[in-house]
């Protein structure tokens, strides 16, 4: 059992540091959300979002019903796009301050909560911008408020304290992850997700999956990410079949909800390694690559050379969607064949070359992994060394 090779001397930090409000009708909590922020003294919000699932799944009426109820002024910022950039949550943040905005809210999934949670960290440093915040040219200790309305089951964002913001000119595509971005208040509400089409509904829940096998593998993993971990695979692989065959199913839309969330948990806790320092540079490139097909592409070929070192865990952690292994480092292959066989069940069979990444790119791919800021701290955080020569790997045998 992977309990054995827990160094229990070690000593881990546990974080479960967000309130979030899980379940059918919870966007109704943003009436007692808005009263507490003007408890609180705030009278001025900004708030961030995309430019249409904010209206279309109904998150955006209780919104401002909360607000004016409150007496809370406004400005509304809807132009962020998937890969959020720091031109827009430049933007935001001007709009944010014309109006002396004292909070944040972001409605969608993981692209506007983090530029919402850029934007809250760059409202208390008006001298600063996106691009320093993610140069990691200053270590911020202090943010706005931040309230996050959940709009997809994938991200973890909501109850984590992690970003990330794409900067398009130098191809980066960095994470931040500081205490001060812990949202105050999130709402996870399944009736705002039943209209996420079927790519996404896959793309966002296999989001969730690559945290946790990160999370349960890397150098500081605890016995919580891992226990985390393998409950969020098991409720993934039982409920995404249902989502996807019926997109109206709450109790499908609830669970697959509850696993993102711990799974943002999870890795806020156990951290990321591979996957997601291998996939920013992708979506960097890419901007209209979805962050969920692109982990999906790559992830076999990680499980394949980490399975080694953490057999043990990924045994337990995969079980529901890889049965019957055994957890003996033979088995690396095997589990990277049945990882793709579980994708391709949920529609998920693309390589690289099918977005016309070609091996020639492998090169550049490998040098933005370890260029980008912050992603050298994760590719730190695998459980093997994590060398050009393994990159290149992964990246290859992903065409």
């Amino acid at each position: 059992m992977w309990e054995n090779i827990i160094r229990i001397n070690e000593i881990r930090e546990i974080r479960v540091k967000s309130n979030v409000y899980l379940g059918v009708g919870a966007i109704k909590k943003m009436y007692d959300i808005a009263k507490e922020l003007k408890n609180r003294g705030i009278s001025k919000v900004i708030v961030v979002t995309g430019q249409g699932a904010y209206i279309k799944t109904g998150a955006w009426s209780y919104v401002v019903e909360a607000l004016k109820e409150s007496g809370i002024q406004y400005e509304l910022y809807n132009k962020v796009m998937p890969n959020p950039t720091v031109q827009q949550v430049d933007e935001a943040v001007k709009l944010g301050m014309r109006i002396g905005a004292e909070a944040v809210i972001g409605i969608g999934g993981g692209s506007p909560i983090d530029a919402a949670k850029s934007v809250a960290i760059l409202l208390e440093y008006p001298d600063k911008n996106a691009r320093d915040l993610y140069e990691l040219k200053f270590t911020p200790s202090k943010a706005a408020p931040i309230v996050a309305i959940n709009l997809t089951h994938g991200t973890g964002t909501e109850a984590n304290r992690f970003a990330v913001v794409s900067i398009l000119e130098k191809e980066y595509k960095p994470a931040i992850a500081y205490d001060v971005i812990y949202p105050l208040y999130s709402i996870d509400d399944p009736q705002l997700m039943t209209k996420l089409p079927p790519n996404q509904t896959t793309y966002v829940s296999v989001d969730a999956i690559n945290h946790v096998i990160e999370a349960s593998t890397t150098k500081v993993t605890n016995p919580f990410s891992i226990m985390l971990a393998k409950e969020t695979v098991r409720l993934v692989a039982k409920y995404l079949p249902q989502a996807l065959a019926n997109p109206e199913d709450l109790t499908a839309r609830y669970y697959l909800t509850y696993a993102s969330m711990i799974a943002g948990v999870c890795f806020d806790n156990g951290l990321l390694h591979f996957t997601h320092a291998l996939e920013h540079p992708l979506s960097a490139i890419r901007p209209d690559l979805s962050h969920g097909l692109g982990l999906s592409i790559i992830l076999p070929a990680v499980v394949k050379q980490i399975y080694p070192a953490t057999a043990e865990i990924l045994a337990d952690v995969l079980s529901p969607i890889v049965p019957s292994l055994q957890g003996n480092a033979t088995e690396a292959e095997a589990v990277s064949k049945g990882i793709e066989k579980w994708l391709a069940s949920v529609g998920i069979d693309s390589k690289l070359s099918d977005l016309g990444f070609k091996k020639d790119d492998v090169p550049k791919l490998t040098d933005l992994a370890f260029n980008t800021p912050s992603l050298d701290l994760l590719l730190s955080m695998a459980p093997i060394v994590a060398d050009r020569h393994t990159v290149e790997v992964i990246y290859t045998d992903s065409l």
